[in-house]
């Protein structure tokens, strides 16, 4: 995924599985795409609520 120029339809995605909704690909989590379940904060820390 390096130097991304383009259409952003073209990004992976994942659904949260705290709220549902999905999410897609960023830079910052590059290293940490494999492994991530949320898609913030807010949803990481509320995810004993669903």
């Amino acid at each position: 995924m390096k130097s991304f120029k383009g259409n952003k339809k073209s990004l992976p995605s994942k659904v949260c599985v705290t709220c549902n909704r999905p999410f897609s690909w960023r830079k910052k989590w590059e290293k940490v795409w494999a492994e991530l379940k949320y898609c913030s904060e807010r949803c990481k820390k509320n995810k004993n609520n669903q």
